[in-house]
């Protein structure tokens, strides 16, 4: 993992699909196990899913607060 890549999750949006326009962060964890099951997008992309999930999966994802507050 790359901190560097905690930020792109309250930040990038999803470019497609079903919750296309959703911050990363705020998608599903069935969609992102969904993906986990089918297979993470090539790129950059498929490696902050794969970062979500393991947030998600974790319980992890109240650390990314701070952040969204930064942004916003």
């Amino acid at each position: 993992m790359d901190a560097a890549d905690l930020p792109k999750l309250v930040t990038v949006r999803m470019p497609y699909g079903k919750y296309q326009g959703r911050l990363l962060a705020d998608l599903p964890g069935a969609y992102l196990a969904w993906f986990a099951r089918k297979g993470f997008p090539n790129g950059e992309l498929g490696r902050l899913l794969a970062l979500m999930l393991e947030l998600d999966h974790n319980g992890l994802s109240r650390l990314l607060e701070p952040l969204r507050r930064r942004t916003s």
